[in-house]
């Protein structure tokens, strides 16, 4: 799904074993239209020791799942928190807006980046943007979450050409992309609660050039996904690494044939309510896909209204179709967005203080019923005296980063 910044749209007013699902408490098994007790994929599980090198306190796939560096199998379950595309000091962080975030019960938060703020030479570059890109992670894991970097704008190949008062979402990444991975995996090399999402939505080329690189069709060479994997495994980096696929990362059908080369890898994808995108699409475009890799549906929501009690609000039956059907085939997911830009963003709340609109009572609900393994292997989200650990919000000791005041 395109997405706009703030300046030029005014923001658009697995706790699994192999017997069980991690499914939230919003949808019970059982009845109602709520997803089976066993899914249509079958959870690979963990092996007794690590089949692959693993990033310190992070994770490594076995199969079609993510496991703990301690042999507990997991699933990612959170929100995305956009503004740091668009904005070199990002729009109201702080650590009290992380552990709100963490008070939801999510376990994970996709933070979305810029590879023009980053890289020094660019135009736009900044160069505290990469402290606080470090600030932003150490507030989210303390507020018990995991972190998503996701390069989400880029610069087709001229660096410092992304004027962020517009809108740098490109086809593919390309090779100031390399770079930007290549420094970025050995800053969080040695954090493997730190994944990487390779590029945000890959549109219009062929999977041969999305996987290998090739011809953009608009006069720029596109960097493929295996490039981009390869710049992060020589950085050092043992990380989890995110691939999103075709049509706006949400067609995942070409990756068997195109499959990208080596360890630890998860797909993602990304359904909004839009043409060709219902429930009806996503066994072939994706879910398929979960009988034999881990899948992660990083972005997904409604951008549309509906009429409810109270008069006009955000629509949320698309989400509750998507968790249903997510937990029912194992794979985790990050939800659009945490940020209060309307329905139409599409956002999950209204304010800063973390209040929920429609949608955003859909999430919030559904994370409240998982309960998958920390990345320690101990449980998260639990009721006291289960023996779990409960994770608390932290307070905003650290300062918060200036706000950018032309974004809301």
């Amino acid at each position: 799904m395109l997405r706009l910044s703030s300046f030029s749209s005014g923001l658009l007013a697995l706790g699994l074993g192999l017997s069980g699902l991690a499914c939230s408490s919003l949808f019970p098994s059982g009845g109602g239209g709520a997803p089976p007790t066993t899914g249509p994929s079958t959870p690979t599980g963990c092996a007794t020791a690590p089949t692959h090198p693993v990033a310190a306190g992070g994770y490594y796939v076995n199969g079609n799942t993510v496991c703990t560096s301690a042999g507990a199998a997991h699933l990612f379950h959170g929100v995305d928190r956009p503004s740091l595309e668009w904005s070199q000091a990002g729009d109201h962080l702080s650590a009290a807006d992380f552990g709100l975030m963490g008070s939801w019960k999510a376990n994970v938060v996709r933070i979305a980046l810029n590879q023009d703020f980053w890289l020094a030479g660019s135009t736009y570059s900044d160069p505290t943007y990469p402290a606080r890109v470090d600030t932003a992670v150490s507030w989210a894991e303390s507020a018990g979450l995991d972190v998503i970097l996701d390069l989400h704008w880029s610069d087709a190949g001229v660096l410092g050409s992304c004027n962020p008062s517009g809108n740098c979402q490109q086809r593919m990444a390309d090779a100031n992309s390399l770079t930007f991975w290549s420094e970025v995996a050995g800053r969080y090399q040695n954090d493997g609660r730190v994944l990487f999402e390779l590029y945000n939505e890959p549109h219009d080329v062929t999977w041969g050039v999305w996987k290998s690189g090739g011809t953009s069709g608009q006069g720029w060479t596109v960097t493929g996904m295996q490039q981009l994997y390869q710049a992060v495994r020589a950085a050092g980096a043992d990380n989890l690494v995110v691939i999103g696929g075709l049509n706006y990362a949400f067609d995942l059908s070409g990756v068997p044939a195109n499959r990208i080369d080596g360890y630890n890898i998860v797909y993602a994808t990304h359904p909004y309510n839009e043409s060709g995108k219902s429930p009806s699409a996503w066994d072939m475009a994706w879910g398929n896909l979960t009988a034999t890799d881990p899948v992660i549906v990083t972005e997904f929501g409604d951008s549309s209204t509906v009429m409810g009690d109270g008069g006009t609000v955000c629509a949320s039956q698309y989400s509750q179709e998507l968790i249903t059907y997510a937990d029912s085939h194992n794979a985790g997911w990050t939800s659009w967005a945490w940020y209060p830009g309307g329905c139409g963003f599409p956002s999950l709340v209204t304010d800063w203080l973390g209040t929920p609109n429609a949608p955003g009572a859909v999430i919030k609900a559904a994370l409240a019923g998982y309960h998958d393994p920390a990345f320690d292997g101990t449980k998260v989200n639990t009721q006291p005296g289960d023996g779990g650990v409960i994770t608390k919000p932290p307070t905003d000791a650290g300062g918060t980063p200036p706000t950018d005041a032309s974004s809301q």
